[in-house]
Order: structure tokens, then sequence, then C-alpha cells
């Protein structure tokens, strides 16, 4: 019999390595930038893999590791509505776009206690960012890097369909999480 034993950091690169795996398994089958609402399923609903948009890739790396983010931000919101942004004049949650929402994922990472500070990006790391005129945006870190800078790439979706760019610095960052 063979005993395996991880620390806690060596277990969170095991699955960090799988969520980069998973994320970057949606480029070339994620072509398009869709940010159209969607009656989805519940649990577990998705729009189309062809389309999506930056949380989309998140939402479906996550899912390959059971965790859902639908039904988690759905259930939080539920319990603590007024907590989450009051951006889009809802009265309540809909399960079909919130956990689609930048700033409601941002908030639900925050609210779990995932939010780091003044750590160095890691693969599999989470990155919200400001794009300006109202826009945000979300991406997971990968084990690559690039060329020039040793800057880590960024797997997202920002209007071309999920890429793996080096973005990281491009736009003003506002939030970086770590799953445990």
């Amino acid at each position: 019999m063979i005993v395996l034993a991880f620390s806690l950091s060596q277990a969170w690169a095991i699955s960090a390595q799988k969520l980069v795996v998973d994320a970057r398994s949606q480029i070339g089958k994620t072509l398009y930038y869709d940010p159209a609402y969607s009656k989805l399923t519940y649990p577990m609903g998705d729009v189309p893999m062809i389309k999506g948009v930056c949380t989309d890739v998140i939402i479906r790396a996550l899912r390959q590791q059971d965790i859902d983010l639908q039904q988690l931000i759905h259930e939080d919101m539920a319990k603590n509505f007024k907590a989450y942004p009051q951006k889009w004049g809802l009265k309540s949650t809909d399960r079909n776009i919130d956990h689609r929402r930048v700033p409601n994922i941002a908030t639900y990472f925050k609210r779990q206690g995932y939010q780091i500070k003044h750590a160095q990006f890691q693969a599999g790391d989470i990155v919200t960012w400001d794009l300006g005129k109202g826009l945000v945006h979300i991406g997971i870190v990968s084990d690559r890097k690039s060329l020039i800078k040793n800057t880590p790439l960024i797997i997202h979706n920002i209007g071309r369909g999920t890429q793996e760019d080096n973005i990281l610095y491009s736009y003003n960052i506002t939030g970086h999480y770590r799953l445990p």
C-alpha cells in the first residue's frame, strides 16, 4: 500500500495546476465573447462552450474541480443579498447571471477569505482588473510566463474567446485571490 502525504501548499499546487490546465483547455473551444443574458439550468448551468465572457473561463475551470460558482454565489447572495454590489437594479438574486458578474465573484471570494495581498502571483491564482469606463475583467494566472519580462501569463476571455496572454499588468489590478 502506498501512502501519499501532502502539505497544504503541495495540495494547493496540485489543485492550482489542474485549474490552469482546465482553464487552458478552453482555448480553441470558446471562440467568441458573448455577454448576452441567457436562461441557464440550475445548478451547473452554462452557456454553450463556443461562447462566453471572462467569468465563464473561471466558472468552467472551477467546475472541473467540482466547484459550482453558480450555486455557491446564488446561495450566498440569497442569504446576504446586501453584501453584494447593488449595481444592476435587482431586488433579489438571479441564478442565471449573478455568478457571471466579476463584482459578484470578487465579493464571494472576499467573503470566503480567498483574497490575498502583497503576495507573488502563482499559477492558479485568480485576478480581477478595472479596465476603465466601468468595465471589469477576471482571469486565471497561468503556469507559463512571458519571454521578455518573465511575467505570468493570464488565461482569460476579453473579446476573442479564451486566450493565454501577457496582460497581468496591463490594467489596474483590483483583486488577487487564491482558493484553498
